[in-house]
């Protein structure tokens, strides 16, 4: 299982229990951060930094 599966079932998991447990306005934001932390995170990164992610994407990484 990839690294990307992971984070999005425990994404999922977290906005499932969020839904039981708590109010409307608070699962919202827990849905807004699963989704804003990666992209914030990729913002910050440099643009070249970014390109050396994507060739790391299309061969693999660790190849």
């Amino acid at each position: 299982m990839s690294p990307v599966q992971k984070y999005a079932i425990g994404a999922g998991i977290a906005v499932l229990i969020s839904l039981i447990f708590l109010p409307g306005w608070v699962t919202l934001l827990v849905v807004l951060g699963a989704i804003g932390a990666p992209v914030v995170g990729y913002l910050m990164l440099d643009p070249s930094q970014r390109e050396r992610l994507k060739r790391a994407r299309r061969r693999g990484i660790g190849r």
